[in-house]
Parts: C-alpha cells; sequence; structure tokens
C-alpha cells in the first residue's frame, strides 16, 4: 500500500471515526434513553455496556479493517470463508439503505437553516413541520407529490457528501477537521447557553437524578447495550472501511477507547444542552418539563424549536446555530456510511473511487426521492425501525460470533496487540465470545417478540409485512452477492497483515 493511501496521522483516523459515531442519535436519542432508565444512575449500565461490549467490538472492528485491507465483504472472506463474506454484505446494504433516508434528514436541517432566519414556524411548529414542511399524508400508501423544498435540500447535502468522499481519504482528512470541531464548539455553546436559562436546573434534575431502582430492571441495561452498540457505528462496515487506511505504526486498542470515551462524553454534553433548554421551555410555558421531554424528530424539529423561539435574545441566531450543528453532525454520519459502501464495492470493481462514490451517491439521491413526498415520514420511520432494531444487531452478532468461534478471539487478539501500545488480555476473548453475544442475542430476541405481537406504532399490516420482508431480503441478497463471488478474490491488491 502506498503512503498516499493512508490516513495521514493517528488524529485525523480518530476524528473521522468520531464523526462517524456522533450522529443525530447523540442529540434525539441518548438524552431520552438515559431519561427513561434511571437518569444518573443509568450511566452504570451505560458504562459497563461500553466497557464489555462498545469498546471490545470497536476494537474488533479496527483489527478487521487493519489486517485485512479490506471493505467489510471482503475482510470477512479473507479472515473465515465466502459465507462469512455475507455478514459483511448485510452490512453494506443496510448502510445503503440509512444513508437514504438519513440525507432527508440533513435536507430538513439545511431548510431549517433558512426558516431560522425569522422563526418560519411560528406558534405552533409541530403543524408546521407535519403539514407546512412535509405534508404528511395520513397513510404509508398515500404517497402525494416530491416536495420540492426537501428536494433541493437534499442535492446540497448529496453535493457535500460527495466532496468530502469523491477522493477517498484525502478528501475525508479535509473535511473531517470542520464536519467534528464544528458540532463540538456548537455542543459546548448550546451547553453553556442552556446553564444560563431560567429553569435549566429543572431540565437537568430530570436528566440527572439517579433512580437506582432502575438497575434492578434488566430493561435499563438492554436500554444500555443498544445505545452502546447504535451509538459507536458498530455493525455498519464504518470502522472496518476506515480501518483499512490506518499506518502500520497505528495503535489500535488506544484509538478504539478514545473514540469510544469521546463519543460517550459527547453523548452526556449533549444530553445537558438538551435538558437544560428543555427545562426553559417549560417554565415558560408553566408545566412540568416532562411534558416537554421527547425523542427523535419531536425533539429536533418540533420541541427545540419551539425552545428556541422562546430564548430572550437572538433567537435567530441560535436557530441557525442549532440546525448547522445538525448538519455537520448528520454529514461526518453519512459521508462515513458512503465510503462504507465503496470500500465494500472497490474490492471487486477495478474503477476510481470518485466514480463508484459517485454511482452510490446518485443511486441513493434517486432512492432518496421516497423519502420527500407525503408519505416519506412514515416510511423513514418504518425502514430506520426494522433496520435498527433487527439487521443492524444481526450484523454485530454475527461478527462476534464468527470472530469467537469460528476465526478465534485469542488469534485477533494477539494480532492486535501487536500493533498498540497499550495490549488487551484474555477479559477481550470473553466479551467477544460471550458477553456481547449474550446482550445482542437478547436484544433481538426480545425485539423480535414484540415485532411478532404488535404492529410496529400501530402502522398497517401491510406496512410492518414490508419491513419483516426487508429483514429477510437484505440477508438473502446478501448470501446471493457472496455465493456469486465465492471463487473472486476480489480486485484488492494488498496482503493481509500477520
Amino acid at each position: 500500500m502506498t503512503n498516499t493511501q493512508f490516513w495521514s496521522s493517528r488524529t485525523v483516523f480518530i476524528l473521522a471515526v468520531v464523526g462517524s459515531a456522533i450522529g443525530l442519535g447523540n442529540i434525539w436519542r441518548f438524552p431520552y434513553v438515559a431519561y427513561e432508565n434511571g437518569g444518573g444512575a443509568f450511566l452504570i449500565p451505560y458504562l459497563i455496556a461500553l466497557l464489555t461490549a462498545g469498546i471490545p467490538l470497536l476494537i474488533l472492528e479496527t483489527g478487521i479493517g487493519y489486517k485485512t485491507r479490506s471493505g467489510a465483504p471482503l475482510a470477512l472472506k479473507r479472515l473465515l470463508s465466502w459465507k462469512a463474506e455475507t455478514i459483511g454484505w448485510i452490512a453494506v446494504i443496510i448502510v445503503f439503505l440509512i444513508v437514504t433516508y438519513y440525507a432527508v434528514i440533513i435536507a430538513w436541517s439545511v431548510d431549517y437553516v433558512f426558516f431560522s432566519t425569522n422563526l418560519a414556524w411560528g406558534s405552533d411548529p409541530g403543524t408546521f413541520f407535519f403539514e407546512n414542511v412535509l405534508a404528511v399524508t395520513d397513510s404509508p400508501f398515500s404517497f402525494g407529490s416530491v416536495n420540492l423544498i426537501i428536494a433541493a435540500g437534499m442535492i446540497i447535502a448529496w453535493v457535500w457528501i460527495y466532496i468530502a468522499i469523491y477522493r477517498g481519504v484525502r478528501s475525508v482528512e479535509k473535511m473531517v477537521w470542520w464536519t467534528v470541531s464544528i458540532p463540538w464548539l456548537l455542543i459546548i455553546i448550546f451547553v453553556i447557553r442552556g446553564l444560563t436559562l431560567p429553569g435549566s436546573m429543572d431540565g437537568l434534575a430530570f436528566y440527572l437524578t439517579p433512580d437506582f431502582s432502575s438497575l434492578l430492571d434488566y430493561k435499563v441495561w438492554i436500554a444500555a447495550y443498544g445505545q452502546i452498540f447504535y451509538s459507536l457505528s458498530l455493525g455498519m462496515a464504518v470502522i472496518i472501511a476506515y480501518s483499512r487506511f490506518l499506518n502500520v505504526k497505528s495503535d489500535v486498542v488506544t484509538n478504539g477507547i478514545i473514540i469510544a470515551v469521546a463519543n460517550s462524553v459527547t453523548s452526556i454534553l449533549a444530553g445537558m444542552a438538551v435538558f437544560s433548554t428543555l427545562g426553559y421551555l417549560a417554565l415558560q410555558q408553566g408545566v412540568a418539563v416532562t411534558e416537554v421531554v421527547s425523542s427523535g424528530i419531536g425533539l429536533v424539529f418540533i420541541t427545540y424549536p419551539a425552545a428556541i423561539s422562546a430564548l430572550p435574545i437572538f433567537p435567530e441566531l441560535f436557530g441557525i446555530l442549532f440546525f448547522l450543528m445538525l448538519i455537520t453532525l448528520g454529514i461526518d454520519s453519512a459521508f462515513s456510511l458512503v465510503e462504507a459502501i465503496t470500500a465494500g464495492l472497490i474490492d471487486y470493481i477495478k474503477k476510481p473511487v470518485w466514480m463508484i462514490s459517485g454511482s452510490v451517491c446518485l443511486a441513493a439521491f434517486l432512492v432518496g426521492l421516497l423519502y420527500t413526498t407525503g408519505a416519506g415520514l412514515h416510511w423513514l420511520d418504518i425502514i430506520d425501525h426494522y433496520i435498527n432494531f433487527f439487521l443492524i444487531i444481526v450484523v454485530g452478532l454475527f461478527e462476534a460470533l464468527l470472530i469467537g468461534f469460528a476465526y478465534g478471539p485469542d488469534k485477533m487478539r494477539k494480532f492486535i496487540n501487536r500493533w498498540s501500545d497499550w495490549k488487551i488480555g484474555k477479559w477481550w476473548n470473553w466479551c467477544i465470545m460471550l458477553i456481547a453475544p449474550f446482550f445482542l442475542a437478547v436484544v433481538l430476541a426480545l425485539n423480535i417478540w414484540d415485532g411478532l405481537i404488535n404492529l410496529y406504532k400501530g402502522y398497517p399490516f401491510l406496512a410492518n409485512l414490508f419491513g419483516w420482508l426487508l429483514v429477510l431480503v437484505v440477508p438473502a441478497l446478501a448470501f446471493l452477492l457472496a455465493y456469486l463471488l465465492r471463487d473472486d478474490e476480489g480486485c484488492n491488491e494488498y496482503e493481509m497483515m500477520e
């Protein structure tokens, strides 16, 4: 491998992976999950999950990419067999599906930067978002027309994503300095601003007051392991793709620890920014904090705009900064997903990086037009649910099982230690073989059980059936790709590291 294809420094690699891991979920998922699962007490199972699953799996995926110098499909094929390659292709397919709607959320944020200039959502941000911006229909099967305003935001998002990756590592390196630094700076600004607002301490009390009795509830522990898994981009082929460009002097273990800690600290800080502001909003509306707490899309496009409008000074400025923060958080995650797809394809397709990444961006944009229709929000919710609650967990589970019982955790651990200043002990073997697979299997089993007895959010049976078909078709398609390529060593020119 030529030096031009290494990350120029360890710092840049860490920034790139941190940028992928720190996404919209840090803003709209972690604070609510912590609040719902014991507040400050949730940090105990969260940190245990980080140590027993998050960091071990992060180190594992870094080691896989570093050793094989390949994208996820070829990496698992090189380590084991073409059948194991199936897991890599599942990861590539699901990240393609994710980035098709992730870019739409970025597009909404782009549009909201302009809406913030005059607080266009007025006194009813919910009606403005659902009716004026999205024009949401009553059913997933009532599509309406393509929303040109959102489509325009998507074009901006996809041009930005392509610029970030069209030259591979070289262009990614230049972009991550901005798209990682800016969100961190803005989160700190929002924490400081939030803490100075009246009522902020009430919001933080709901966020951080520990309920130690919750530690006896198994669901809290499941939530902790699920949050760690989702927030670190595990099972998405991203870390494997980025790690294939690590310099031979890289410290694999320390890199993984720094990335995991940076992501967790950002999540906790984001929670402080969110709940201090929600405390202020509750005070302004004369209601309890529990009445303004929400998660997901509702938090960032309805609740937070309401809080921005209530700010005593410069609400337009803070609106612009907030949605700029969302854009930069989303862009980092989005172009890392495209890079993971490109890494999987370029191992088998002898075409320039700019051409493959451009084709992926164009295909994702065209598929993403579905989410700009009146039914788009319904399908975004449905597809995101079935991917995150089933397919990503399947990838992480089988990744751990394949290394734990087929390849051998001790073999991988010794390789990782050879290229690390900070050595990992046999505790890592047990995390990969037993602890991480156990919790992932439990989460998957509970999700399957709940999905079989309940229609997700009351969506029609046919819409949920589509979700289940997605869960079945994606692995089948991945297996077909692996089978067709079983005798193809790929066009990757680099030897595995020993």
